[in-house]
């Protein structure tokens, strides 16, 4: 008897198996959730009832909404700018080169899936946006080849897991960004924790290591459940158009497109920004200049533009760009309005929302119950607010207050957030559909095999913030 018949039946045994009720789930997920921005509609509803509740009057609330929604203005911006500046690299001429090369490494299937996993992974390490894009357009190369039979959908799953593994844990981090960045912290959070650079949070070697781990588990799991055999379904089999192809550019019409279609402008800039930096790095610490958002931002902009070459080809990647920002720019005024009637709306006894819930982590204790308790409820409100940075805004002061009193170290308690938030992305697909809009597939394709991921990362992530939290000694908050 031949392998392949054994192999096709492992295949098929396996989609009855785990895959299928992770299938089945994901399809509930997909006929019941509505978007995330009436989960963001829904949250201040609720923390408006809390207030109420707690006392505070509804001139109150309606003063803290309408006073603090507009709080994150920068850091909306911000937010958005490392969607835009990570999808405009991600099609740039020379990675998309690099991409059609490195699709050639795998050998097997099931390879090429870990192999895609691997590389969302450590591109996230550096730009969540920018992985969701290279890992798709990866994936997508990789379905190409007409030597290697890789089921598509798990390709797919693959090149998310930069943004449901890691992505919190790297230097696009939006808690860290935001807590290493003075200026975009709300002044109620800034009195709470001070400014905690990249070395007190992602750059510590317990943090650097539960990236590590998390990795090789994310790109084991992608191995292990690749289908196999008859189970396998290719991007032909899923109807999806593969061809890539660009049409060519327009003959110039007018004098004035000749700077358009010109170099020496993108050279130019992005010579003085090279410049720029070079001097920053120079005159200030390196981990100051690492843990500037708007440096990364400025540094990923002018990249793109250098990396598509004319200032035409980088505004046409721009307007493709910009749908990808639309939710962060609706949804985090409704963050910052949430964090506001939390922090602001003061009841019974002149305490606020976010006061009360900070007695109630302060009397878990510390130790690894607190890290454990934080986790799950991460987790648990990441389900229901899909934000990293918007979410972290709403939970923060409370979170880190409670740090405070228990003497847990703030540069891991935003780890132990960081850590958490990205596992409920496993399960929700709001940030698959940047992804999926170049994949050509639908979430309940993906969250199949994304649900199988979130089964083996809960219980590692649980553990590894328990342990790793006991190598931390607590350090006063550092002002501006």
């Amino acid at each position: 008897m031949s392998h392949a018949a054994p192999e096709a039946a492992a295949g098929s045994a396996q989609e009855r198996g785990l895959a299928r009720f992770a299938q089945r789930c994901a399809a509930w997920t997909e006929k019941w959730f509505p978007d995330a921005y009436v989960f963001a509609l829904a949250g201040v509803f609720v923390v408006t009832v809390a207030a109420l509740l707690n006392g505070s009057s509804p001139k109150t609330v309606a003063n803290a909404f309408g006073g603090g929604f507009w709080d994150l203005t920068a850091f909306t911006l911000q937010m958005a700018m490392v969607v835009l500046t990570g999808y405009i690299v991600a099609t740039s001429p020379p990675v998309a080169r690099l991409i059609a090369r490195i699709a050639m490494v795998p050998s097997t299937p099931r390879g090429a899936v870990a192999f895609v996993a691997l590389l969302s992974c450590l591109v996230s390490m550096l730009n969540w946006g920018l992985s969701l894009v290279f890992a798709g357009l990866l994936a997508r190369a990789i379905a190409r080849r007409t030597d290697l039979r890789a089921d598509y959908r798990a390709l797919g799953a693959a090149a998310y897991l930069g943004l449901g593994a890691v992505w919190a844990l790297g230097l696009s981090s939006s808690a860290a960004q935001l807590q290493a960045t003075p200026a975009s912290l709300p002044p109620e959070l800034l009195e709470i924790t001070g400014v905690l650079d990249f070395g007190s949070t992602i750059l510590t070697w317990q943090s650097l290591t539960m990236a590590a781990v998390l990795i090789a588990l994310s790109v084991a799991v992608a191995w292990a459940s690749a289908p196999r055999g008859a189970a396998v379904k290719t991007a032909e089999d899923l109807g999806v158009d593969l061809d890539d192809s660009v049409p060519p550019a327009l003959a110039r019409t007018r004098p004035g497109e000749w700077l358009e279609h010109s170099r020496i402008l993108p050279g130019f800039l992005g010579l003085i920004t090279l410049v720029w930096l070079v001097w920053q790095l120079i005159d200030l610490p390196v981990l100051t200049v690492l843990s500037s958002l708007n440096a990364y931002l400025l540094v990923f902009l002018v990249l793109g533009l250098v990396l598509h070459g004319t200032p035409r080809a980088f505004l046409d990647a721009t307007t493709k760009a910009v749908p990808s920002t639309a939710g962060v720019l609706v949804q985090f005024p409704l963050y910052a309005a949430m964090a506001a009637i939390l922090t602001r709306a003061e009841g019974n006894g002149g305490m606020t929302v976010s006061e009360h819930l900070a007695d109630l982590f302060t009397g878990i204790g510390g130790g690894g119950g607190f890290a454990v308790v934080i986790a799950l409820y991460t987790a648990l409100l990441g389900i229901l607010v899909p934000s990293g940075g918007g979410k972290w805004l709403v939970e923060a002061p409370y979170v880190m207050q409670s740090a405070t009193d228990v003497q847990m170290n703030l540069g891991w308690t935003v780890q132990i957030y960081n850590a958490a938030e990205a596992l409920p992305n496993l399960v929700n697909p709001f940030f698959m559909l940047p992804l999926l809009a170049v994949l050509g597939l639908r979430a309940r394709d993906l969250v199949g095999f994304t649900f199988l991921q979130f089964l083996f990362h809960l219980p590692v992530v649980l553990l590894l913030l328990w342990l790793l939290g006991m190598t931390f000694d607590f350090e006063p908050p550092v002002m501006p």
